[in-house]
């Protein structure tokens, strides 16, 4: 029972609009509006907002070994952190459909995690989309996908890990810029408290 109170709480208290979530996390956010509604009932005008889900267009990404979930602790991961090294790796060893023995044969892509991967990240859908068909009639080898999968990873973590890196070398500027979204995260929460408690005709009691 506090649980679903608490991720409320943390959606509520910054009045949030819009929340991504995985699609497993649908029942949350209704769970929220229903919160929210209820508190809402109690006011004589709304307080609270409720919210939205803000859902991928991929939803949950498979892990690089063909796993239904990533997890860390089956080393199936590619963290935004990664080397182009480990990216390198990473894609080469990604499970694509096993009965994809010669280029000619004709492939599946459903299940084959590199075409997911494309899915979820490729900026250029019509390619994409071109691979699958060429892949699905034979003569695409997923020495190529994978290629291509690996050119869209690098360009798209590289200036991750180069603007992690610039934040872990200066920890001065981490450690400043967290205190300053702490005070204004308190800020924010504390201003929502109070109207929930005039709200309830409450304004004296409990101060934070």
């Amino acid at each position: 029972m506090a649980y679903p109170i608490s991720q409320a709480a943390d959606i509520t208290a910054f009045k949030a609009e819009m929340v991504p979530v995985g699609d497993d996390q649908l029942p949350m956010i209704e769970q929220t509006n229903e919160i929210v509604h209820k508190m809402n009932s109690l006011f004589s005008s709304p307080v609270l907002r409720p919210c939205q889900a803000l859902l991928s267009d991929t939803g949950r990404l498979p892990g690089i070994d063909g796993s239904a979930k990533m997890s860390k602790s089956l080393g199936n991961t590619l963290l935004l952190s990664a080397s182009e090294e480990t990216i390198h790796r990473a894609v080469s060893a990604m499970y694509t459909d096993p009965g994809h023995l010669k280029i000619s044969d004709p492939g599946k892509i459903e299940g084959n995690v590199v075409f997911t991967w494309l899915d979820a990240f490729h900026p250029d859908k019509a390619k994409v989309a071109a691979m699958k068909a060429h892949y699905q009639q034979g003569g695409l080898g997923d020495r190529v996908c994978k290629n291509e999968l690996e050119t869209c990873l690098q360009e798209l973590i590289a200036p991750i890990r180069e603007r992690r890196a610039t934040f872990i070398a200066d920890k001065g500027m981490l450690m400043e810029l967290l205190k300053k979204g702490s005070e204004r995260a308190h800020e924010v929460t504390q201003k929502t408290l109070q109207e929930v408690k005039r709200g309830l005709g409450l304004p004296t009691l409990f101060q934070v």
